[in-house]
């Protein structure tokens, strides 16, 4: 029983590069997670504005997208080890950078925008290609499993980040959290550079911009991929309150730092559960209906959310919120890594990471806005609504992307071939 529930440890006994990818991105995600809890603590502390804290997620938004879909052309073309080496020593630069700003007497706040997008658009450049390698380290057979411990590890950040975060800042400062930041990338570079070289296959693209329009071609048609791109930005752009939890934690929930970084942490945690407990979701045969009711329940727990006064509570449906998007994460990804080829997974994983990371940044500013316009509350709850009834209208309208099933695949053509799928029609199911 306890098998076919928690998650199947078999790509980290089996793989040792995965192993160090998850070790090398454990660290790094831990340290980001602070930052993630540091920066718009420090611009709701400096203007008391939750419309700042959306816009400056905005402001990250259009160096994420340019930068991951660079990166997934790069990540088709070259060495992927050699990309994450890199793009890890620019991301310890720039959390220096912050940490130096914030121990001025008066830490600029330009300096925190710009400072931000930078770090943005290095992020979209190497997540393309930390993504797509995973089907090379552990196989078809775990695939599932691999990709829900990525989830597990990244989980793990969302928790332990920002309850740290908040102990951090309320004793030393955010100059402490950015230095931490920057040192945990500093030890993923050295796990990443015990792994084996990772080249790209056999007559990939060159990078450029021929090569990233030949991936977005690519979605032309494929009514599942759009549905899985389109079900996500629904749920982030308007079931995504976090540029709002400074606001709610220290004036609905009357607390200080820590309760901003519980409240940060709340979707982890229940997402860190989901993650642990994936072994059934291998069985999912129906994954695109799957994703549909996982986005309702993500939506519903969040407009339950924006009527709550009472921290505990409030955790736990945060918590809810968390297990149901970690599902369907794990069932979106694991969509795209089995219809995309080799040659072309590094720039479609690009687009999937730039609606996967821009999506929130986007919600960040619709919250923020919402919320200064007409209230906090509204602004949660109305956002809770519409993405249940989005994800309902995607169902009805996409119903290609509704019906998808794992069972319909083409199975590899070898063993140990990841990826090597036989030819699917416009829906990513095996044609006949």
């Amino acid at each position: 029983m306890a098998r076919r529930i928690l998650v199947d440890p078999a790509p980290l006994r089996e793989s040792r590069d995965f192993r160090l990818l998850f070790i090398g991105q454990l660290v790094s995600t831990v340290g980001s997670q602070l930052t993630v809890v540091a920066i718009p603590f420090q611009v709701y502390a400096q203007t008391h504005s939750s419309f700042q804290v959306g816009a400056i997620s905005i402001v990250q938004l259009i160096p994420l997208v340019i930068g991951s879909l660079i990166g997934g052309s790069v990540g088709d073309a070259i060495d992927r080890r050699l990309l994450l080496l890199v793009s890890s020593g620019a991301l310890a630069l720039s959390s220096g950078a912050l940490a130096i700003n914030s121990l001025g007497a008066h830490p600029a706040l330009w300096a925190l925008y710009a400072i931000s997008a930078v770090a943005a658009g290095l992020t979209g450049f190497a997540n393309p290609a930390r993504n797509s390698i995973v089907p090379q380290l552990v196989g078809h057979a775990n695939l599932v499993a691999a990709l829900s411990f990525l989830q597990v590890l990244y989980q793990v950040g969302s928790v332990a980040g920002p309850a740290v975060a908040g102990v951090l800042i309320g004793h030393t400062g955010v100059a402490w959290v950015y230095g931490i930041d920057a040192i945990t990338y500093l030890g993923a570079i050295v796990v990443t550079a015990m792994m084996r070289p990772i080249p790209p296959v056999a007559g990939a693209d060159p990078p450029g911009l021929r090569s990233i329009v030949d991936g977005v071609r690519f979605l032309r048609g494929r009514q599942v991929m759009q549905g899985a791109y389109l079900i996500d930005i629904n749920a982030m752009v308007f079931g995504m309150p976090r540029a709002l939890f400074p606001a709610i934690g220290l004036t609905v929930l009357h607390g200080g730092p820590s309760v901003v970084g519980y409240l940060f942490a709340a979707p982890g945690i229940g997402a860190l559960l989901g993650a642990l407990t994936t072994g059934w979701v291998n069985a999912i045969d129906r994954r695109g209906r799957a994703v549909i009711l996982a986005v309702v329940i993500w939506g519903a727990a969040i407009t339950a959310f924006g009527f709550c006064r009472v921290l505990w509570i409030a955790v736990v449906l945060l918590a809810v919120a968390g297990w149901a998007d970690v599902i369907s994460a794990v069932l979106r990804n694991t969509i795209f890594q089995t219809i995309v080829s080799e040659q072309l997974r590094s720039r479609i994983i690009a687009i999937q990471l730039a609606v996967v990371q821009g999506g929130p940044r986007v919600g960040d500013l619709e919250s923020g806005g919402v919320a200064s316009l007409a209230g906090t509350q509204f602004s949660v709850v109305s956002g809770g609504i519409a993405c249940v009834v989005g994800a309902v209208v995607l169902g009805l309208t996409m119903p290609v992307f509704a019906r998808h099933r794992a069972s319909g695949l083409a199975p590899p053509s070898a063993p140990g071939d990841a990826m090597s799928l036989g030819p699917v029609s416009e829906d990513g199911l095996a044609k006949p």
